[in-house]
């Protein structure tokens, strides 16, 4: 849309600058950048920071450097809910120091990928972000216990943590994150390869509200760690062991017994498993809805029977045994439709990789730089 400098002016005298505003708040992205590109009076509109609360700069990681997270937190300021920065390596401590500064009402932070990041980012956030609920820190090498000590002292209201592959974290870590963080929610330790048992007797102890617990690959963790780690959780739905070789029936007697909730189980190749243990589990955990059992080649046609019996709601199954076991030589159909949704509310995110009509990053940012937030 272009307007004369008379329209332009008419529809500023006409609505009022609050009207405007509301008005902009349903855009997108690149629909701001250009309605800022106007006129003065509706660049400081459009690129009020109450229209940018939820940002993900993911479809421009590549492009993304440390300026353009400082100039958007100057910009956006406490109007700052949800930052997704996946992806972008460009981006190192010294500028999520700023973001953190800037930004003390941050609630969701995604830094899958960011490789640059260190402890300081983690000291900078638990000292200036307390509201902070959902921390992604998957493949963020370089942290260490000395983070999840941070973390817990600052960020007590975080329900959400993902360390994936962050190999350098151990039990300590974990004792001195779900002390200070007791309110967790999910937990991902994908790849955390230094776990044991008493990391999950830890767990057991502080994360009672616990729902989903992601193990991968943990190969350290054996019967003991679970069967602790069910006790202290029973409100667990989704727990995924797999990768961790040693365990046997014993793990999923305890999840039958305690953790009745359970939705989703993955144990990919647990190669120790057995019919006993999953027709506990499919007498005891009706709620199951999906499950994973790839190489898991001790089961039998029995296994699939009782989960047929006694898990109505289960819509996806992954029964890819060792061709030479018996449950290979049957195909098997359950009397259950699989079914697989996902929904995704697309206001929650203004989510530039949607938009193909957005230029480089570099031109996002340029719309912020030097700008502070301009309150109406």
């Amino acid at each position: 849309m272009v307007f004369s400098n008379n329209d332009e002016g008419l529809i500023n005298k006409k609505l009022p600058k609050e009207l405007l505003l509301r008005i902009f708040s349903f855009l997108d992205i690149v629909t701001l950048c250009r309605c800022a590109q106007i006129s003065k009076a509706w660049n400081i509109l459009a690129l009020d920071g109450s229209n940018w609360q939820r940002i993900d700069l993911f479809n421009f990681q590549t492009d993304v450097e440390g300026r353009v997270v400082e100039n958007i937190s100057k910009r956006c300021g406490g109007f700052l809910r949800k930052l997704s920065l996946r992806g972008c390596i460009g981006v190192g401590d010294s500028s999520l120091k700023t973001f953190a500064q800037n930004c003390r009402n941050i609630e969701h932070l995604n830094l899958n990928g960011c490789t640059k990041i260190t402890d300081s980012t983690c000291y900078s956030l638990s000292r200036f972000c307390s509201k902070l609920k959902h921390l992604d820190l998957t493949s963020c090498v370089s942290i260490t216990n000395s983070s999840l000590k941070g973390i817990s002292e600052g960020c007590r209201h975080l329900e959400y943590l993902n360390l994936s592959w962050c190999d350098q974290i151990t039990k300590d870590g974990v004792e001195a994150l779900v002390r200070g963080c007791r309110g967790l929610r999910a937990l991902l330790l994908r790849g955390c390869t230094q776990l044991e048992d008493e990391a999950l007797k830890h767990i057991q102890n502080y994360c009672h509200e616990l729902v989903s617990l992601n193990l991968q690959s943990c190969s350290r963790v054996t019967d003991d760690g679970v069967v602790q780690l069910c006790r202290g959780c029973p409100r667990l739905q989704a727990l995924c062991l797999s990768g961790c070789g040693s365990l046997t029936d014993a793990s999923l007697t305890a999840l039958a017994l305690n953790c009745p909730r359970l939705q989703i189980l993955e144990a990919a190749r647990c190669s120790h498993l057995t019919d006993a243990g999953f027709t506990l589990l499919a007498r005891n955990c009706h709620d199951l809805e999906k499950m994973d059992l790839e190489e898991c080649i001790l089961i039998t046609d029995r296994t699939l029977t009782q989960l047929s019996i006694h898990c109505p709601k289960l819509q996806a199954l992954i029964p890819r045994l060792d061709p030479n076991s018996p449950a290979r030589r049957a195909p098997w159909t359950p009397h259950f439709t699989s079914k697989e949704a996902e929904v995704r509310s697309a206001s929650e995110t203004c989510h530039l990789q949607s938009c193909p009509d957005a230029g480089p990053c570099v031109a996002v940012d340029s719309l912020f730089a030097g700008r502070e937030s301009v309150p109406l």
